[in-house]
């Protein structure tokens, strides 16, 4: 057996230069002994690409490679088929892990063997303080902070299912993941690619999790920053990754077995009034999460035409209209 217990595996798309290497600048400070992980960095399309420019001297089982179909669900894929270990984690290319980061990690998936997927405090490091009104959206940049351990064998259990950021799976479940991904490619659009936002990707991994009767967890020794650009705290963008993760947030769980109904003329009414009595800025985000949930409903009318044969027009899924 190797002596490598982890792998830890970062997929990037022209990353922001300053903010990966302090990604990687936190990777070199890890007290777990090099030679108990690799580090795998997916190129995804990057111009130029990253081959040659990183340091990874740090660390012998280090290595660059590149996928170049455009999207983090094909980087996340080619990142499980490279790794040589029984347990992933994954960063992102502005996560920036406590030294005892892996340790802790290490640590979970020795002593919790029923868990598949599991994470841990994401604590943020803005560019440019979050303007007041912003904080009943910015949750949606993953954040997360607890003071005690959460786990559960139970979906739908939000406390206990990890973010992306960080988050760690067993490689039966990244296998398991890759297995439905190839039963229906059309879940592949759940996750981020180009300008889309679409967030439902890492969920549905970790709910993977459950597929095994395995459970998920969130413990607070895991700590890591994530560092946030000024421009994500704009009202443009949070507008856009509001939108993008109501839509996405139906879709999983129409993937998943569940499948969420047109709004009643009685209820379109009531949101619409409800609407009318809101300031300018909530009305609008309030507004696009209600259109992104109805592009969904539409979207999953038109799969489900397509499936019996009377519609065969094809989608393009993971972008609200």
């Amino acid at each position: 057996m190797s002596e490598r217990q982890l792998s830890v595996v970062i997929c990037t798309h022209n990353p922001r230069e300053d903010y990966l290497q302090a990604t990687l600048a936190a990777l070199r400070a890890q007290t777990l002994p090099v030679n108990a992980w690799e580090l795998i960095i997916v190129d995804n399309a990057s111009t130029p690409p990253l081959e040659g420019r990183l340091d990874l001297s740090f660390q012998p089982n280090g290595r660059v490679v590149r996928e170049e179909k455009l999207g983090l669900t094909a980087a996340r894929l080619r990142g499980i088929a490279e790794v040589a270990t029984d347990v992933i984690v994954f960063l992102d290319d502005d996560n920036v892990p406590e030294a005892d980061f892996l340790e802790a990690v290490r640590a979970i998936s020795q002593e919790w063997p029923r868990l598949g997927a599991w994470g841990g405090q994401i604590l943020p490091k803005y560019e440019t303080s979050p303007p007041a009104w912003s904080k009943p959206y910015i949750h949606a940049l993953a954040m997360r902070q607890c003071d005690r351990d959460f786990w559960s064998n139970v979906p739908g259990d939000v406390q206990s299912t990890p973010c992306g950021a960080g988050m760690c799976v067993r490689r039966s479940v990244a296998e398991a993941y890759v297995r439905a991904l190839k039963a229906d490619s059309r879940r592949e659009a759940l996750d981020r690619c180009g300008g889309s936002l679409a967030s439902g990707g890492d969920t549905d991994l970790a709910l993977t999790s459950y597929d095994l009767g395995l459970g998920n967890g969130v413990f607070a020794a895991m700590k890591l920053t994530h560092l946030i650009p000024s421009c994500r705290v704009e009202e443009d963008y949070l507008l856009r990754l509001i939108e993008s993760s109501a839509y996405s947030q139906v879709m999983l769980a129409y993937y998943r077995g569940t499948r969420a109904l047109p709004r009643s003329r009685s209820q379109r009414f009531y949101d619409w009034y409800r609407n009318l009595r809101l300031d300018d800025r909530t009305r609008r985000f309030e507004s696009v999460k209600l259109c992104a949930r109805d592009a969904a409903v539409r979207d999953i009318e038109k799969i489900e035409r397509e499936m019996t044969g009377s519609n065969h027009t094809s989608l393009t899924h993971g972008q609200p209209h």
